[in-house]
């Protein structure tokens, strides 16, 4: 019932037949797979992907097994800059249209910060804010719809736009599109305070917008002075992972569950402890 993944960009840069030669020995079922992070010939920039590049790179990581589950471009879709944020959207744009070509539906992002670099400020939760991420939100989803792909949305708690379940729920009304669905990471979206609650988080996400989720991240996190802290290994902190895969197993069975935060001495030992919470 579990379909795991891993971000392809954990194991280094390289060709595409050498980060898929990487991951192969680990037996991922998918990977979350940004272009420019993982190959250093892609550059930030729109203008350089094309079909041939996409099927290329499809059929490397089909020879090993592995399904390119999610195209990360994680944008900052109300940048400061708009000489910047009008280049982000263009990638993004880009990278829907060729994403089925990759073999692949989701291109995913997060929904940015006044700051460039999208750390926390606080102008980032306003409405005027919120509405700047819809606009640009919406105008992704046209691409999306004309390509057949997803726009994958992932909220951050504290940092971000979109950074409560409110938010999310308020953000997929007003764009209104079925081509815009959501990649789930629990600990992002667990408020920095409230994380003694994660089972209730977790059931109240996917009653709100269960069936908007199209991906899972899946990570770890600990407490320090008892606010949230950490990208963490699974199984290496506070997460009740038996809880998710539970709720995965009910009600998402075998969607892309990409983990976080893993690398080649610790991924067969997470792997193993998720498959294994799975028979429970």
């Amino acid at each position: 019932m579990l379909n795991i993944g891993l971000r392809a960009h954990d194991y280094g840069q390289g060709t595409p037949t050498e980060i898929a030669a990487k991951l192969a020995p680990f037996g991922p079922a998918c990977i979350q797979l940004a272009l420019a992070k993982s190959f250093p010939f892609i550059k930030e920039q729109a203008g350089q992907l094309s079909p041939g590049f996409a099927n290329h790179v499809r059929d490397v990581f089909a020879a090993q097994g592995i399904n390119i589950a999610v195209l990360g471009c994680y944008i900052n879709p109300i940048h400061p800059d708009p000489v910047i944020k009008e280049q982000s959207l263009q990638r993004f744009e880009e990278h829907l249209r060729f994403a089925r070509d990759f073999g692949c539906a989701i291109v995913g992002t997060e929904t940015g910060s006044r700051n460039a670099d999208c750390t926390y400020h606080p102008d980032s939760q306003s409405e005027e804010a919120f509405l700047e991420l819809v606009a640009a939100v919406k105008r992704l989803a046209r691409t999306a719809e004309k390509y057949g792909s997803i726009v994958g949305i992932e909220g951050v708690a504290h940092h971000h736009v979109v950074h409560s379940y409110a938010k999310m729920v308020r953000m997929l009304d007003l764009v209104d599109s079925p081509n815009v669905q959501i990649i789930y990471d629990p600990v992002n979206f667990f408020p920095l305070d409230e994380c003694a609650q994660q089972e209730q988080l977790m059931d109240q996400a996917f009653e709100l917008f269960g069936e908007r989720i199209v991906a899972i991240h899946c990570k770890d996190f600990v407490l320090v002075d008892g606010l949230k802290s950490g990208d963490l290994p699974s199984g290496t902190g506070l997460m009740n992972h038996q809880h998710l895969i539970n709720l995965i197993k009910k009600r998402k069975p075998f969607i892309h569950t990409i983990l976080e935060s893993t690398h080649p001495e610790n991924v067969e030992k997470i792997m193993t402890l998720l498959h294994s919470l799975a028979q429970d």
